[in-house]
């Protein structure tokens, strides 16, 4: 990267697996950039539905970027990943892991996979085991048992690296798509004990120097304060 790259600016909150990706993924990069927390309510000037906030992102939700060096504005989860790695991801590190047009459709698949199904069907479990104003088992039921069987998907998917990657031949953007939904499966009430490629999977993730360090910005950009 070059010295001259200003840093890219990361909006996000404390909480919430969409951004930290982001984070993993600028850091894997080796991208300079600054986090900007946002609360969740609609203060004109803090909240992810405030005015400031909004003239970001018009659906009112983080992860968004800002890149000072492109001028480009960009939000949902998905969108940034791709941008980051067209403008900065030369070396294909997190791109496909090869170059025929199988291995680019293995990388969208899984990314779509979890983009529109393991992700929103994780997110349907907190929201009704955690914030739902009132108890709906049906609905918490149903939810549950969809992310389960998302996960004995992803678990076929990861005996094929032996749990090193979602992909063979190395980790990807779709290991930091999964990483922060499959992460939350203790708050989500979930086990992994079905699941030991996926649990040796998330304890390989865990283990790497990016990924940490994206958890540690993350954390240290939420303290009051900062």
């Amino acid at each position: 990267m070059s010295s001259t790259t200003k840093p890219l600016i990361l909006h996000a909150h404390a909480t919430g697996p969409n951004p930290i990706k982001i984070a993993m993924a600028l850091e894997f990069l080796k991208t300079p950039y600054t986090i900007k927390m946002w609360d969740f309510g609609d203060d004109a000037q803090t909240g992810v539905k405030g005015t400031s906030f909004t003239k970001i992102n018009e659906n009112g939700r983080v992860p968004a970027l800002e890149d000072p060096n492109t001028g480009v504005v960009s939000w949902e989860s998905g969108a940034i990943m791709n941008y980051l790695r067209r403008v900065y991801d030369k070396s294909n590190t997190l791109g496909p892991r090869g170059s025929t047009e199988q291995d680019i459709v293995d990388l969208e698949k899984w990314e779509y996979f979890l983009l529109s199904t393991l992700g929103p069907m994780t997110g349907q479990v907190n929201w009704f085991r955690h914030y739902h104003p009132s108890k709906n088992e049906d609905a918490l039921s149903r939810y549950v048992e969809q992310t389960e069987r998302c996960y004995g998907i992803v678990e076929g998917q990861l005996g094929k690296s032996g749990g090193k990657s979602i992909l063979e031949g190395g980790v990807s953007a779709a290991d930091l798509h999964f990483e922060p939904w499959v992460r939350q499966h203790e708050f989500a009430g979930l086990s992994l004990d079905k699941y030991p490629n996926l649990r040796k999977w998330l304890e390989g993730m865990d283990g790497r120097e990016e990924v940490r360090e994206a958890y540690r910005k993350i954390k240290e950009a939420g303290k009051p304060g900062e």
